[in-house]
């Protein structure tokens, strides 16, 4: 049930972010809403449902922006991928590691989307993409800030906890 409640909203965010997204951009930063909810949704409910996530909101992404069929669920998989392997190092405060996460993460998502597209013929070309991308991570942080930590409590404060039946 997990995975499908990700596909459905990674599809969602990825209307709201060509939808809505350029309105909300503030100077050169405009957020990625779909990162956003698959890196949450990744270390708050797990990796399986997370890979759904990046790889249905980053097909969805490819198709209604028209760019190459792949290359935004490629990007999105690594992100979401080394988001799993840094939340399991930090797992008793998970809703505090979230926001920053996003933030690294962010960057990583942009360079390798930047480098696919630049490769697959796009025309996507800068001197220095590290500038140009960096106000896109930061108004990822702060959407995170926003939504992550809230997001990851409610999470764990409804998942049933283990105990020994003694």
């Amino acid at each position: 049930m997990t995975v499908f409640v990700a596909a459905i909203g990674a599809t969602v965010s990825a209307i709201f972010e060509l939808t809505v997204g350029p309105y909300l951009r503030v100077g050169d930063a405009q957020p990625h809403f779909v990162l956003v909810f698959a890196i949450i949704w990744t270390v708050a409910v797990g990796l399986e449902s997370g890979l759904a996530a990046a790889f249905v909101g980053g097909i969805t992404l490819d198709v209604l922006a028209q760019r190459p069929l792949g290359a935004s669920s490629f990007a999105l998989v690594v992100g979401v991928g080394l988001a799993a392997m840094v939340a399991r190092l930090f797992i008793r405060t998970r809703p505090l590691v979230v926001a920053p996460l996003v933030a690294i993460i962010g960057l990583v998502y942009s360079m390798t989307l930047f480098v696919l597209l630049s490769a697959l013929g796009s025309s996507v070309s800068a001197k220095e993409p590290l500038s140009i991308l960096a106000p896109g991570a930061v108004y990822d942080l702060v959407v995170a800030a926003l939504v992550g930590p809230l997001a990851v409590a409610i999470h764990d404060r409804r998942v049933a906890e283990e105990r020994p039946a003694w």
